[in-house]
């Protein structure tokens, strides 16, 4: 699991998403088992964490812009 979710990581928000559409699409669907299904919902947990992660990051840059334009570096 723990390569799992290194990859989650390594994912852009665009592929994360992307990737989330197709979670839903796949529980929507109910082709698998419980089992099956339940995989698939961790995945799609893990994958919304990442996708939130990334947000909060980008609202705390924005956050972070000073009046002239400049960037306060993150700590």
């Amino acid at each position: 699991m723990a390569k799992k979710q290194d990859a989650i990581k390594n994912l852009k928000y665009e592929q994360a998403l992307d990737e989330l559409e197709g979670v839903i699409k796949q529980l929507e669907a109910n082709t698998g088992g419980l089992e099956e299904s339940v995989k698939v919902f961790e995945r799609g947990k893990a994958l919304i964490q990442h996708c939130q992660s990334m947000l909060d990051a980008a609202e705390l840059k924005v956050h972070q812009l000073e009046e002239d334009g400049s960037q306060t570096p993150l700590e």
